[in-house]
């Protein structure tokens, strides 16, 4: 049962260390997305995720099977999906860090929409500031080059936002089950969806290099086994618009791992435009946890 109390101790050294993995995971998924395509990669690494996890998976709940393949196809799919052909489009690792952040404002709209957790004038004010973030970054010249990264992100962040938001009722069903019924839902339409869309990728698949697997590999069981598995369970203890927030720290790596390792140049609109961003998901930080009130033993 989610509580109201703030994130402290062990719960934020695990937010840490999922922003960790997530920032590692635009650079190695970079590299990878050089030799495959991107929904033939998101195919692979929830291929290689599910392989240890049919053996610990539990039936979900009759009356939440609904749910759960919705979030599924919400996350697995039409998130990863887009967010790694918006990788590959962009060229660099900055913009769609930054902007991928922004399914934080979008999830707390959701969750006011459709759980009711509720938000005052200064979080509104804030999520306005994030989004118009998104648009100043937008006329950065490096964005003007792929406009169509900078679209499919956004659209990859509202899917997230959605599957989250969807995924948060869900009761009895542990992490790893979580995980694993993402991972074998998703397979078969991102394959289905490569084939459309990427053919012959998949005859390619034994010409990818160790650069290229060990991107599959990182992103299987270190973004998501371990990130989003942690992710879910922090979820499942504290409101969803006070989990997320915290999250801004992975951009931030993202965007130092691009300029150290990927010879990102931030131009100054998309460093207003990433502050921005930025800004706006931090005060919904803060005015979660003020917000925040102890819970009675």
């Amino acid at each position: 049962m989610a509580t109201t109390r703030g994130l402290h101790g062990r719960d934020l050294a695990l937010v840490l260390l999922i922003a960790l993995a997530w920032a590692g995971n635009f650079l190695t998924s970079a590299l990878a997305l050089r030799e495959i395509p991107p929904f033939l990669f998101t195919a692979l690494r929830f291929a290689l995720l599910a392989l240890p996890l049919l053996f610990v998976l539990k039936r979900p709940a009759r009356g939440q099977w609904p749910r759960l393949l919705a979030s599924c196809l919400c996350i697995g799919v039409l998130h990863f999906g887009l967010s790694f052909s918006a990788l590959k489009l962009a060229g660099d690792l900055s913009s769609p860090a930054i902007v991928l952040q922004s399914y934080v404002p979008m999830t707390a709209l959701l969750a006011w929409v459709v759980l009711g957790e509720r938000f005052g004038w200064r979080t509104g004010l804030a999520i306005a500031i994030s989004f118009g973030g998104v648009l100043v970054l937008g006329f950065d010249p490096l964005v003007l080059d792929q406009p169509l990264a900078l679209v499919l992100m956004l659209v990859s962040a509202l899917f997230l936002a959605i599957g989250t938001v969807l995924m948060k009722p869900l009761r009895d069903l542990d992490v790893w089950s979580q995980q694993g019924w993402m991972a074998l839902a998703s397979v078969l339409p991102l394959l289905a969806v490569s084939a459309l869309v990427e053919p012959g990728a998949l005859a390619l698949l034994p010409q990818a290099s160790w650069v290229a697997w060990l991107g599959a590999l990182y992103a299987a069981f270190v973004s998501s086994l371990l990130g989003h598995g942690l992710y879910y369970v922090l979820v499942q203890r504290h409101p969803v618009a006070q989990v997320t927030p915290w999250l801004l720290l992975v951009p931030v790596l993202a965007v130092g791992l691009g300029i150290a390792f990927w010879g990102d140049r931030p131009g100054p609109r998309l460093l207003l435009g990433g502050a921005m961003v930025l800004g706006g998901v931090l005060v919904i930080a803060l005015r979660a946890m003020t917000k925040a009130r102890p819970v009675a033993a």
